[in-house]
């Protein structure tokens, strides 16, 4: 299939700059972002400085740059308006189900999952999650969640045509190629919450269920309980799978869900 046109290749050019200065999470010089863009520096230099006149970026005394405060108004904006985060944590805590247990809370950014919010429990998993993390979607039991709300037909051309190829396992049982996530994702209608079963981290298992809004058919969020796998049986798994997936019903209506869930 042939790639979508970009109908303004200069917001694509300045995206690329904000999401590579916001990936690698240190000053960048002008010659890296040319380097790391394949962009010439004659056409950086000029998007930068427009980019640093909106305050988009903030051009230290050395020449590097990194994000301006501009770009946290927009975040700020963007976690305005999933206010579900106060609700996510009183409505887990309200169910009073698995309360020492890590939930999670994540939006999906093409192919990744970035955390919103997260609670880390009192149990050690290994990992502590942050907000602004981000993981390959398909190896999370958010994402996956996410990715069940999408057709097949669309979820096989997202996952087919990701930056990069496949993203690297995280650990040796992360599914490995789109034929195993579509059947998985199948898998996950007819159960009605995800399953990442050492996906992300060797030790840790995670349940998900997707969140929607009033607006869209595909998820806008999801939600997960990640536990320790030497805890796990099937009563258990089965308990948190329904927890997880009351905690996502619960924000929908929050947020107006344009179904039944």
């Amino acid at each position: 299939m042939q790639a979508q046109k970009i109908l303004a290749p200069a917001v694509a050019r300045a995206s690329s700059v904000l999401d590579l200065l916001a990936r690698t999470g240190h000053p960048v010089t002008l010659a890296e972002l040319a380097r790391t863009l394949q962009l010439p520096k004659s056409s950086l230099h000029g998007l930068c400085t427009t980019l640093e006149h909106l305050n988009l970026i903030t051009r230290l005394d050395g020449g590097q740059m990194t994000l301006g405060p501009h770009v946290m108004m927009w975040a700020n904006a963007f976690l305005t308006r999933l206010d579900i985060t106060q609700e996510f944590f009183a409505s887990w805590d309200d169910m009073r189900v698995l309360p020492e247990e890590t939930i999670t809370l994540s939006v999906r950014d093409g192919t990744e999952v970035v955390y919103i919010a997260c609670r880390n429990g009192k149990h050690p998993l290994g990992l502590r999650f942050h907000a602004g993390m981000r993981l390959p979607a398909v190896y999370t039991a958010t994402g996956l969640a996410m990715l069940s709300t999408l057709p097949d037909a669309s979820a096989r051309q997202l996952l087919d045509h990701q930056p990069g190829g496949w993203p690297a396992p995280l650990t040796r049982h992360g599914l490995r190629d789109t034929a195993s996530a579509i059947a998985e994702l199948q898998q996950i209608r007819r159960q009605q919450y995800s399953t990442d079963r050492e996906g992300v981290r060797d030790g840790m298992y995670c349940f998900g269920a997707p969140v929607f809004d009033s607006h869209h058919p595909e998820a806008v969020a999801g939600v997960a309980v990640s536990i320790r796998s030497l805890e796990a049986n099937p009563a258990l798994e089965e308990r948190a799978g329904h927890a997880i997936r009351k905690l996502a019903d619960r924000l929908s209506e929050r947020l107006g869900a344009w179904r039944p869930q």
